[in-house]
């Protein structure tokens, strides 16, 4: 496998979300440890992430948020389906839920899914390269068709499926996060047909569920991609690609740095969450931007690079 050319994108998710978190997400990309980055535009914080993105040159594309916070679009902020009883998105369970009771309206979905990419274009300037989904919503069914159909609208041409080589064998995820891991899985398998037949593309690999947070370290980073590479190369190639080792593997690694948020700052209208507070955010930082990660990409002859470069 040395010799294999991997091309690593190294997604800092959330960018958007408080101040501290940009600041953390933009330190990662000057450290050469982020090469890429996910906005949301309903964060407390998005203007401001923009500007920085534009200051530093760092590729960004769309963070889709469907379930934190509250809708751009204005007809939906007042009366919506999306929304709660205090006027809020469903939150991450609550939207998959109310999805699952059949009470979501998918003309607003797209409707806001719209808002959210113009706004992106308005903030930043340009469409966004990729899109993805904030906690994961863009693969759930019915969002899924939505979705893909926005991508195509725009001619955004990549997105992330969430299917973690390896993930099975995680033993240090705790059972009730590793219940929503393996229901992420179950609808990304689900997804890949739809978001083909659209002709959205993503790399070969996914990355970051299960070096989220406290379950970050190097060795964590390491045995993932080697994990995933491994299967990649021994699985039969699909006749409509040369054979992986003729040609550079694409991972996409997502990662959640940041400087811990502090109240009432940040958040995407309801104030920031415990995640964004909690400690683990400032260890996923602190580990990103190690020098032996840093030496060890050289080594394996793993190359940082963004959606644009792919």
């Amino acid at each position: 496998l040395r010799m294999l050319q991997v091309k690593l994108i190294v997604t800092g998710d959330d960018f958007g979300y408080c101040p501290r978190r940009n600041q953390g997400i933009v330190d990662c990309f000057l450290a050469g440890a982020v090469s890429n980055v996910s906005l949301l535009v309903n964060g407390s914080a998005a203007a401001d992430a923009a500007e920085l993105a534009r200051r530093y040159d760092i590729p960004i594309g769309l963070h889709a948020n469907l379930s934190e916070g509250s809708p751009v679009c204005e007809v939906l902020k007042t009366n919506s389906s999306l929304l709660n009883q205090d006027g809020f998105f469903h939150g991450k369970m609550g939207f998959r839920t109310a999805l699952s009771k059949g009470l979501l309206n998918m003309s607003e979905v797209k409707q806001e899914l719209t808002a959210q990419v113009e706004l992106f274009r308005e903030l930043t300037g340009h469409l966004p390269p990729h899109m993805d989904g904030h906690q994961h919503v863009h693969v759930l069914p019915e969002v899924r068709h939505v979705f893909a159909e926005v991508l195509e609208e725009y001619g955004i041409k990549y997105t992330r499926v969430p299917i973690e080589p390896g993930l099975h064998n995680c033993d240090w995820i705790p059972p009730s996060l590793m219940d929503f891991y393996l229901g992420v899985e179950e609808d990304s398998l689900n997804t890949v047909d739809v978001f083909t037949r659209h002709g959205i593309r993503w790399p070969d690999i996914y990355i970051g569920l299960s070096t989220m947070g406290k379950n970050m370290s190097v060795g964590n980073i390491w045995s993932a991609i080697d994990t995933a590479i491994a299967e990649f190369t021994s699985k039969a190639p699909s006749p409509a690609l040369p054979p992986p080792q003729s040609r550079a593997v694409t991972i996409e690694l997502m990662v959640h740095p940041g400087y811990p948020s502090v109240p009432p700052a940040g958040g995407c209208g309801e104030g920031p969450d415990d995640f964004s507070q909690s400690w683990e955010r400032l260890h996923e930082l602190q580990t990103l931007i190690k020098p032996e990660l840093q030496s060890h990409y050289k080594t394996r002859n793993v190359r940082l690079c963004s959606f644009k470069d792919l």
